[in-house]
């Protein structure tokens, strides 16, 4: 009976270590190289970075793009930046899904966005690229615009002609006091989407 018992329990844990709906793949977008450290376009890799450090996770340089594992209450988040630069992120995001095996419903794209006011966050299942490159290319590589982003405020607060100079500029001192709370309010969003689904983080944390 015991045997039994021990064979059933070795059975049930196979499955839940094997289990794709318990595998996640979150992606931060942004672009690899010194000088686009700290702009707005990176702030998927930032908040990717804030993540890692705070949960003592390492990145480490694999194919198309840098990844670490962190594991939470039985789930698996495979953090990916991809080293692709911006335009070919598909590229990496195809190649992850693929590789680990993750369903397209598990899949976050975390990127900025200029149509929302700074540090806002928005959680969607789908919808357009919005013009974002990143998003643009994401989209052609999965063939689909029903995936998981999460937009990350960062206002359209620049002049006329001035929107690529603003995207690819430094956080001004006012948005560096209150960035890195909205990083934390992220990472709360990256754990609400692996343990409680995208419905309820969508419900807990757009607006906030």
């Amino acid at each position: 009976m015991f045997q039994f018992i021990f064979d059933l329990f070795k059975k049930k844990r196979a499955i839940e270590i094997h289990d794709p709906m318990k595998k996640y793949l979150i992606v931060g977008l942004g672009n690899i190289g010194e000088k686009y450290e700290n702009t707005r376009h990176n702030i998927g890799f930032k908040i990717l970075d804030f993540m890692a450090k705070k949960e003592e996770l390492c990145f480490e340089t694999q194919k198309l793009g840098d990844i670490a594992v962190y594991k939470l209450k039985g789930r698996t988040f495979v953090l990916l930046k991809p080293n692709t630069y911006m335009n070919l992120s598909g590229k990496a995001i195809l190649y992850w899904l693929t590789k680990e095996k993750i369903p397209l419903e598990n899949l976050l794209v975390i990127t900025d966005d200029l149509n929302l006011p700074f540090g806002s966050l928005r959680i969607k299942p789908k919808g357009s690229d919005g013009g974002h490159n990143g998003l643009k290319d994401t989209q052609n590589k999965l063939n689909t615009t029903k995936y998981n982003r999460f937009r990350f405020g960062i206002s359209d607060d620049y002049s006329k002609g001035k929107q690529i100079d603003y995207v690819l500029g430094k956080w001004t001192n006012e948005e560096q006091e209150k960035l890195n709370e909205r990083i934390e309010k992220s990472i709360e969003v990256i754990k609400s989407f692996g343990l409680s689904g995208m419905n309820n983080t969508m419900n807990t944390f757009n607006g906030k």
